[in-house]
């Protein structure tokens, strides 16, 4: 009678550990493999424009969008998101010119639909990284400056940005719980999103140089189904 109980015991055992098995979050992804997963992104871009009197990523804006992943093997992966992205500069302290004005406020919102597209590598626990391009369109822009002291009033239509803005991206993944990661990356423009003319310098009031790039961190959370 003993021996009965002691193998219907161990039967038990067997039994729940293989239902909890079944319920780890990580093996129920390693057993059900697929070619393709898509899911939603949220969280904050923190951006500054190269070439601007500023230094500091002190713009905030969001981005938000959702992500497609194609696997071609357990650890290789290509992606592709569509976003709507915001990225510019903001003045966090005066500062002065190169002609001996003082800016006393400046904020440039730019805002963007954009596709990136990269290459992942995906380890045994999901997390991953990887790099690549984006291809994004200038949705809206929005650009005020002051100087302090003057009446000067700086017409920024004048100096239009690009429509197109390409940037490169390098940037990684972190596994969660089931679905849900923590994303972190970086991207830069590959040309000018805005650039002086033959004839027509950008302001010197509000300009490092004739030339400004799209600088940004991104930090999101994402959560594939």
């Amino acid at each position: 009678m003993l021996k009965n109980k002691a193998l219907a015991l161990l039967a038990c055992l067997i039994g729940f550990a293989s239902v909890a098995r079944a319920q780890n979050p990580a093996d129920y992804y390693e057993e059900t493999p697929r070619v393709f997963y898509g899911g939603l992104i949220a969280g904050a871009n923190f951006t500054q424009l190269d070439g601007d009197n500023y230094a500091g990523y002190h713009h905030v804006g969001v981005n938000v969008g959702g992500i497609m992943y194609t696997k071609f093997d357990e650890h290789l992966a290509a992606s592709i998101e569509i976003l709507y992205s915001q990225k510019g500069s903001r003045a966090h302290k005066e500062q002065e010119t190169a002609s001996g004005g003082i800016i006393t406020s400046y904020h440039a919102y730019l805002n963007y639909a954009e596709v990136p597209i990269q290459l992942c590598y995906f380890d045994r626990r999901r997390s991953h990284f990887g790099g690549g391009i984006s291809i994004s369109r200038l949705v809206s822009v929005q650009e005020d400056g002051q100087l302090a002291n003057s009446s000067m009033i700086v017409d920024f239509d004048k100096y239009p940005f690009r429509k197109m803005d390409y940037n490169f991206i390098l940037g990684g993944s972190l596994h969660l719980w089931q679905g849900l990661f923590l994303n972190v990356r970086f991207q830069y423009s590959l040309l000018p999103v805005r650039k002086g003319t033959i004839g027509v310098d950008l302001p010197p009031e509000f300009s490092g140089r004739n030339e400004q790039y799209n600088n940004l961190w991104t930090v999101r959370m994402m959560y594939l189904f």
